[in-house]
């Protein structure tokens, strides 16, 4: 969704080794190697709507001011060692860590330590259309563009070296929540500043520069990126020398990576995969619960998907069941809702779709609809959200077809995904949602807003006045009790004019060998690399 030109995240080609091959003796020593399947449009987590830039790279190569507990789920300091909620909400004051170094690269030598100029400059780029900087590599910041931010946000000031000072035009009690995102990194002003003067702005998003516990040494597309330790790390030099992130096998593929030893961590295994991972003493796993969401939606646009009853209508004959059994393997909770069961605002009076294709079928002809053709956008990679897509696709389709309607899958992958879902000639994508938020509205305004079909994150292209009134509402209070009234109405909106079918809200997975230690699943799709190490005494 960054909108990037592809060949120029290929000019970091120069910074890659000549081929790929199984990691050696000295990667065994000297790091490990992590085995995802995505593709990356952007080092920049600013710019992506998810995926390796977010998932897998944010927490390596960035801080962020604030961040979340993966054991309490609360709010804690990163880069702000402080923070003040003034005005009811309305004003945020940072106090910064003092002393943090950024990284220092081939392509950037960094003459002093982080301070006020570089927050300023890291939000105001995405929240002020004016900024020289806004429109950089595509001027898509989809996240925060969902939420309105550049609306909202009133100023950005510095009031010393360690002071930022953000105003906004009315109340937001999930805001710190959002700064807490690894959409949400600081970069470099200084690095932005030698960029500027070379006439190389578009550098910032591909040679990227942080506070995080490693940096970017190698990056071959489609194939790996290469990680060293920054060993000028504020909170301590990362216990491994390296991380190499494999992008090269899907499926199969990484499990036999993982089984040979040339993967050390698999990502989101299948959970067809979970009796052999489970049976190999060689192997451990993680399995905790995730803020995500995988959902079926319908393009509101389009007819006859604009017409509330025909949603209802097809939304009866999904096998929700199956998808469990077929799918999840008991690694998922059937979803009755848009929020995750884990969120503190989940209406517990919130009820799964039924299943009755005989209603299906007859509601359909009654609405005339007896010869109905649809195209399902999928995405053809496993994500957090959904280890086998095309797979549910699949089901979809064939519990589709038991009621005369017919469906053909269109596999996507990357950006080529976003353009065919906002071209609007898609009827349906499979598609969901992890954020690094336990706020509600990391789930509601990027998904269904009206802001965010501008945004490119709204798949229904979705838009009721009512719904974004009530979401606005819900932030207006520090109140939680008034906070969770409206969402409770939210989510009634949504159960009633269905412009998405909730499906699932699985576990986190991930797979590893026995002799690593310290990898810290996040419930929120996201882990630091700086406390791995390997433990050779560990008995397989």
């Amino acid at each position: 969704m960054s909108r990037l030109i592809p060949s120029l995240l290929l000019s970091l080609s120069v910074l890659s080794a000549p081929a790929w091959a199984a990691p050696s003796g000295d990667i065994h020593q000297s790091g490990f190697v992590y085995c995802v399947n995505g593709t990356l449009n952007s080092f920049n987590p600013q710019m992506a709507s998810g995926g390796v830039a977010v998932d897998t790279l944010a927490a390596q190569l960035y801080d962020r001011l604030l961040d979340v507990d993966p054991y309490t789920y609360r709010l804690k300091p990163d880069l702000a060692a402080s923070w003040e909620v003034r005005d009811n909400g309305a004003t945020y004051r940072f106090h910064l860590q003092s002393a943090v170094q950024f990284q220092q690269t081939n392509w950037f030598k960094p003459s002093r330590p982080l301070n006020a100029d570089d927050v300023v400059f890291s939000f105001a780029r995405m929240f002020d259309r004016k900024h020289p900087w806004h429109n950089v590599n595509g001027g898509s910041y989809p996240y925060f563009d969902s939420l309105q931010f550049a609306d909202s946000v009133q100023s950005i000031k510095k009031i010393d070296n360690h002071t930022v000072e953000i105003r906004l035009n009315n109340p937001d009690a999930s805001f710190l929540w959002h700064l807490a995102t690894h959409y949400a990194p600081i970069l470099s002003k200084e690095y932005a500043d030698k960029l500027s003067a070379e006439g190389r702005q578009e550098a910032l998003d591909q040679q990227p520069v942080g506070t995080g516990p490693f940096q970017l040494s190698e990056y071959r597309a489609g194939q790996y990126i290469r990680l060293v330790r920054n060993p000028h790390y504020w909170k301590g030099v990362p216990r491994l020398q390296q991380a190499v992130i494999d992008l090269g096998a899907g499926g199969t593929g990484r499990l036999s990576k993982l089984l040979t030893g040339e993967c050390d961590v698999l990502a989101y295994p299948a959970a067809s995969q979970l009796s052999i991972l489970r049976d190999d003493p060689r192997l451990r796993m993680t399995l905790r619960p995730g803020m995500n969401i995988a959902y079926l939606a319908f393009n509101t646009r389009k007819p006859p998907l604009d017409r509330p009853e025909v949603r209802h209508a097809l939304a009866l004959a999904i096998n929700n069941e199956r998808l469990m059994e077929s799918i999840y393997y008991g690694t998922a909770e059937t979803a009755a809702s848009i929020l995750p069961r884990a969120s503190w605002a989940y209406n517990n009076d919130a009820r799964i779709t039924e299943f009755d294709p005989k209603k299906s079928r007859d509601e359909l002809q009654a609405l005339g609809l007896t010869n109905l053709h649809l195209r399902l956008v999928v995405p053809a990679t496993s994500q957090a959200w959904n280890p086998s897509p095309l797979k549910t696709a699949e089901l979809l389709q064939a519990d589709l077809a038991q009621v005369g309607v017919q469906v053909t899958i269109v596999p996507v992958e990357g950006r080529f995904q976003e353009a065919q879902l906002m071209s609007m000639n898609h009827d349906l994508t499979l598609t969901g949602w992890a954020t690094d938020s336990n706020d509600p509205d990391s789930f509601f305004r990027p998904l269904l807003s009206c802001a965010a079909i501008r945004s490119q994150t709204n798949y229904a292209h979705w838009c009721s006045p009512a719904f974004d009134e009530t979401l606005q509402n819900a932030l207006l209070t520090q109140q939680l009790a008034g906070r969770i009234d409206n969402y409770a109405r939210a989510q009634r909106m949504l159960a009633q004019d269905l412009p998405v079918l909730p499906l699932a809200s699985s576990l986190r997975l991930q797979a590893y060998r026995h002799d690593i230690k310290g990898l810290v699943l996040s419930p929120f799709g996201n882990a630091s690399f700086a406390g791995v190490y390997r433990d050779e005494r560990e008995e397989p």
